[in-house]
């Protein structure tokens, strides 16, 4: 569960910064907490599904892609 958790985190971080967008930005967006998103980025928080809809909702792609590696 722990690499999976680091694996998403990267992801987010990866989208955000290809998007343009600082963690602040990003939780504004998603309606989250900047320092949740900063668990989230860090592989520490096991965020719900619920939180990973808002994540792609701001970031503006598909669920999937939160799961797929971004370079």
């Amino acid at each position: 569960m722990t690499q999976l958790c680091r694996i998403l985190g990267d992801n987010v971080k990866s989208l955000r910064l290809a998007h343009g967008l600082s963690q602040e930005q990003l939780a504004f967006e998603a309606e989250l907490d900047r320092t949740y998103i900063s668990q989230i980025e860090r592989g520490v928080s096991n965020p719900s599904i619920l939180v990973l809809l808002k994540i792609a909702l701001a970031l503006k792609v598909e669920f999937s892609d939160l799961f797929i590696k971004h370079s």
